[in-house]
């Protein structure tokens, strides 16, 4: 019998909802039933593309003994951390102290109230590697709790009264001569090899790279770009990439970008789609890859909706029904000359690095792309052919909930795309997408949310991040509609991020003064796989105030920073967006309005300007009623680029070639 996951709209608890645990959703009910009972919580938490979430599931909570123990002894809570990133945050500060590290599945055992007395991660069924089964710790804790109580709310109080102190920050401006030195210490972490920073696993450190993009744009930096090239080479030829179907694994596992964590995250690929298409020609490949990354997320990660499902698993089945990690995306020689017959077979492996001993498991191998093919048109050919192919294995499955904030990175990127690789599709994409979040999620109401699924709104609230990001896309939507309601949408968002999110030091909580209370106020300004919601509402804030004049959101956008100016001295690696958006500001931002009717002149224009580091753009026709279009017209008749920075304006031009040279 399912249990109550059941009637949830996350597909990660919607996994577990035949467990023979009795699983509950976080909220009342759950916390109710432990006072009643006088149980501890286990709170489980994960997301469904985690491979190690899968593992400890089919392993433990599937065992109808493991399960019949957990049922007896606590209240079990499901979370899915995509979902309900506020309650990640908090018992994943929480683990971290207690143990160190963290990281997924997350498994912790709370009191009633919520304080957490225990923390760790992944738990094996028996004995393993050092690590205890998860049946003896559930077996201790419930003795402690039951026999050692004042000792574990002891330890509970502590525990709490840790998550909840603040360390004071005294803000200092993030200026020219704080990014620089972020460089200097970001050199020293760099890979000079293999390219990204530190070892093994390797994440694609996008929003770094971004900021390294702009802080060479500023000074000429030659180590900044050379980071910047050697990272994305490497990322894009390494079996990080999928050289058949586009898009980005979520991290490497070696050093080299070879062998991937095979899942497939909406949040990546949005931000790297972004990056590259930032990098024009160099290196060469960058607008394919940027093509086939938006191709990708069209073709895999597009709901009916509208909207964007948050990611691929990383396991799927092989031929005899087993499920193992990654076996969509790996080859053998013998299979390639199955798909491609002998001639084509060996050419294809000898460029694609399928080795007899493989470079991944069970003598398969990831596919990398070390050098540009000789033949061009063979490769395409040999592509599409490997490509169907693979068609007819067993897919990955798909998390298709609608994550705002991840749409938001969607939405900027698709936008982009469309006119800088000239394809209308990205933006019809993108504005239905912007559409779904007001629709569906409720973008531009107090009752707006983080997720939906099958174009049914979930019950989670969104978070800081959901504001920034939706609202940095809807001034984009804007850039390429030349509709003033996304301005007034993006105004709506950012007012209420200032209103009900501030901590009244400059910087922002993550959560609202309105959301549910949680053990802690969570506030993280540190960017990770994605931009923190402090960062994200940094850059959109900047963002708007370029579009509007409006001052009151860049004195905001510069009393954040300032709370991240220690963040940005001390780990720069975590704050790469942040550090973004501070260029953005040092390069004004350039305030460029195209003005003309839709045509090939006024698309030339606008993507010249999408060209220029540090520019915030909108296409748009004459009389656009927004205040950067204000007393601006086409140029004999022609569509012209108005650009104006830190308070001056040049004369308007006509030609692409001529936007970026000084007036006169």
């Amino acid at each position: 019998m399912p249990n109550s996951l059941a009637q949830s709209t996350s597909p990660y608890l919607l996994q577990h909802a035949d467990n023979p645990v009795d699983w509950y959703e976080w909220g009342e009910e759950a916390f109710a039933l432990a006072k009643s009972l006088d149980r501890p919580i286990l709170l489980s938490v994960g997301y469904a593309a985690c491979h190690w979430c899968h593992v400890m599931a089919h392993e433990s909570f599937e065992d109808p003994v493991t399960a019949a123990y957990m049922n007896d002894h606590f209240v079990n809570v499901k979370v899915d951390r995509e979902e309900r990133p506020d309650v990640d945050a908090v018992y994943m500060q929480a683990t971290q102290a207690m143990t160190g590290h963290g990281g997924w599945p997350m498994t912790c055992v709370l009191t009633p109230e919520g304080e957490p007395f225990f923390a760790g991660t992944y738990f094996p069924p028996e004995p393993r590697h050092g690590m205890p089964a998860l049946t003896q710790i559930l077996q201790a804790l419930a003795e402690a709790w039951r026999t050692r109580r004042a000792d574990v709310l002891g330890a509970s109080r502590e525990a709490v009264a840790h998550l909840q102190t603040r360390t004071p920050i005294a803000g200092a401006a993030v200026d020219a001569t704080a990014l620089d030195a972020a460089v200097d210490v970001l050199a020293k972490q760099f890979d000079g090899t293999a390219g990204g920073f530190g070892d093994a696993p390797k994440f694609p450190p996008t929003m770094v790279l971004e900021f390294l993009l702009r802080q060479h744009a500023r000074t000429g930096d030659a180590r900044a770009i050379a980071m910047v090239r050697r990272t994305a080479d490497s990322m894009a030829r390494g079996g990080l990439y999928d050289q058949l179907g586009g898009g980005f694994a979520r991290y490497s596992v070696d050093r080299f970008w070879r062998v991937p964590h095979f899942e497939k995250m909406l949040y990546d690929n949005a931000q790297l789609l972004r990056f590259y298409l930032q990098l024009g020609s160099e290196p060469s490949h960058a607008e394919r890859v940027a093509r086939e990354t938006a191709d990708f997320l069209l073709a895999e990660l597009a709901t009916p909706e509208g909207g964007f499902a948050s990611a691929l698993d990383a396991d799927s089945a092989d031929e005899q029904g087993e499920v193992h990690e990654g076996t969509f995306y790996v080859w053998k020689p013998e299979q390639l000359v199955d798909v491609l017959g002998p001639e084509d077979g060996v050419w294809a492996a000898a460029l694609l690095s399928v080795t007899p001993e493989g470079t991944f498991e069970h003598g398969s191998s990831t596919l990398q792309l070390p050098a540009d093919p000789d033949d061009v048109g063979r490769w395409a050919d040999v592509r599409a052919r490997l490509l169907a192919a693979r068609a007819h294995r067993s897919r990955p499955a798909r998390d298709d909930k609608v994550v705002a904030a991840w749409n938001g990175l969607a939405i900027r990127a698709l936008a982009e795309a469309s006119v800088l690789l000239d394809d209308d599709r990205y933006g019809a994409a993108a504005v239905n997408a912007a559409r779904l979040l007001v629709d569906v999620h409720g973008a531009t109401t107090d009752a707006f949310v983080r997720t939906s699924r099958d174009g049914v709104a979930g019950r989670s609230a969104a978070v800081l991040e959901d504001h920034g990001c939706v609202a940095e896309a809807f001034v984009a939507v804007l850039g390429i509609t030349g509709d003033a309601v996304w301005l007034d949408r993006a105004r709506t968002l950012l007012d209420r991020a200032l209103a009900h999110f501030a901590d009244g030091e400059g910087g922002w909580f993550d959560t609202a003064d309105d959301a549910e209370r949680l053990v802690v106020r969570p506030q993280d300004p540190s960017d990770n796989a994605h931009p923190s919601g402090a960062s994200a509402v940094i850059s959109a804030l900047v963002a708007f105030a370029a579009v509007t004049g409006e001052h009151r959101y860049r004195d905001a956008a510069e009393a954040g920073l300032a709370r991240l100016s220690t963040l940005v001295e001390r780990a720069p690696r975590f704050a790469g967006w942040s550090m973004a958006a501070a260029e953005l500001m040092l390069a004004g931002p350039a305030e460029v309005a195209v003005v003309g009717a839709d045509g090939p002149d006024r698309r030339a224009l606008h993507q010249a300007a999408l060209r220029l580091s540090g520019a915030v753009v909108v296409a748009g026709e004459p009389g656009l009623d927004i205040p950067l279009f204000r007393d601006r017209s086409e140029v004999d008749g022609r569509p012209a680029a108005y650009v104006c920075r830190d308070f001056v304006c040049e004369l308007p031009v006509t030609e692409p070639r001529s936007l970026g040279r000084p007036a006169g």
